[in-house]
């Protein structure tokens, strides 16, 4: 598995603007087979930083697979306009130093 990030330091869009853009992109990550889940967070401290967290099955499956693919294109059309803003995009190999806390 990989991890991609991908960084948003917003400068002509509203954050909400880029988080409704991927509410309308994120069925096309989930239909995509090499997607393993998505998450978006929303920096406190500084309100025009987003962070898109992306699980793939590797680096390969995201650039050969689903770029490729037919699910990239509808998902390219969603977030097209917020790409300029991309400040960093960049795959990650987990290492073993994590935890979760869960209830129970």
């Amino acid at each position: 598995m990989i991890v991609e990030y991908i960084r948003y330091e917003l400068k002509t869009h509203k954050p909400h603007d880029l988080v409704e853009a991927y509410r309308l992109a994120a069925p096309h990550l989930k239909a995509a087979p090499q997607c393993l889940g998505y998450e978006m967070s929303h920096c406190v401290e500084a309100p025009s930083s987003l962070t898109l967290r992306i699980l793939w099955t590797s680096t390969e499956d995201h650039l050969q697979g689903f770029r490729k693919g037919p699910h990239f294109p509808p998902f390219l059309a969603a977030i097209q306009p917020f790409i300029g803003e991309i400040a960093e995009m960049r795959h990650y190999a987990p290492t073993d130093v994590a935890w979760t806390h869960t209830e129970g």
